[in-house]
């Protein structure tokens, strides 16, 4: 494997000066919409059987403790394992994906990371083009995990898009080509934790993919957050999905209290609009009240695009 397989590009340091100017204007444009069209609930989530909005008006908080994963979330690489990207708050609103062969389940992979120093750990990514799917910068590079041997590029990602448990409908691919900014590679800030993976060949076309898109804080703020992903605390290699409204934004990351656990760093936080799901963040860290991704800005934006030509 060869070093300029991996690329950490500038994350672009006029970012927040342009940020004001580009939310008056800039009115959420996507790339490579591919698949069926949305057919959602009035209200932005997906119209997945047996889930509803949850509620937590007047519902008592219950004590929630994961069991043993299998195998840690990435995320543990570079934080340590605490619950620093996933968090359930209150009770768990996740429901399983029973079929996953259908879009937009099938955009969703899990992933099987080895390190450097061969380590191996459980993430997730998503598809934003034909060969190539967008994920958290810690899912490509690990940042001061203090072992001798693991931080930096990891070796190797073997991609299972819409896998169910033992079953791999789509196969799987194995990559060795990243990218990610120097942001996160430099010095770690979780503002710039996003990244993608090259895969080689054109799974995405068999797949389908979503599009990504930038939108003032005003928009954001009255949108519908969806996440699924493959988190570690469920039956190994299983797709679970949740919702909710977004929380609160900043310039560069967005907030939600939508359920999540270890394995689904990289998930995708997504909106429908306009009959397509668009990417509005990168999913990343946990916290005691919302959970939070990195905005999908039009630098980020632009990386995206950069990265699936």
């Amino acid at each position: 494997m060869t070093r300029d397989l991996h690329t950490a590009v500038s994350n672009q340091p006029d970012e927040l000066a342009a940020l004001a100017q580009e939310q008056a204007v800039f009115q959420g444009p996507s790339e490579g919409v591919q698949g069926t069209p949305a057919q959602g609930t009035p209200d932005g989530l997906e119209a997945v059987e047996g889930y509803q909005r949850p509620e937590y008006d007047n519902i008592p908080a219950e004590t929630w403790t994961p069991p043993t994963a299998p195998l840690p979330d990435i995320g543990e690489a570079s934080y340590g394992p605490a619950p620093h990207a996933e968090t359930v708050h209150g009770p768990d609103d996740r429901v399983q994906i029973a079929d996953t062969t259908n879009y937009p389940w099938r955009v969703h992979a899990s992933l099987l990371i080895t390190a450097a120093d061969n380590s191996r750990w459980i993430g997730t990514g998503w598809f934003i083009g034909p060969h190539t799917l967008a994920t958290a910068g810690h899912v490509v590079y690990i940042k001061n995990s203090g072992v001798a041997g693991r931080d930096g590029w990891v070796k190797s990602i073997q991609v299972m898009p819409g896998r169910n448990g033992a079953t791999l409908p789509f196969g799987s691919v194995t990559s060795t080509n990243f990218r990610t900014v120097t942001g996160w590679t430099g010095s770690g800030d979780e503002n710039f934790d996003y990244g993608a993976i090259i895969i080689p060949t054109e799974l995405g076309s068999t797949t389908g993919w979503f599009g990504i898109g930038v939108w003032p804080d005003a928009d954001l703020l009255k949108t519908t957050g969806n996440i699924s992903g493959y988190p570690g605390d469920q039956p190994t290699g299983t797709q679970w999905y949740a919702g909710r409204g977004i929380s609160s934004v900043n310039p560069l990351k967005v907030y939600y209290d939508i359920d999540t656990a270890g394995g689904q760093s990289g998930s995708a936080v997504y909106r429908l609009h306009n009959g397509g799901r668009y990417g509005i963040a990168v999913h990343a860290y946990g916290g005691a009240t919302t959970n939070s991704g990195t905005r999908i800005t039009r630098a980020v934006y632009d990386n995206l695009v950069a990265w699936k030509a």
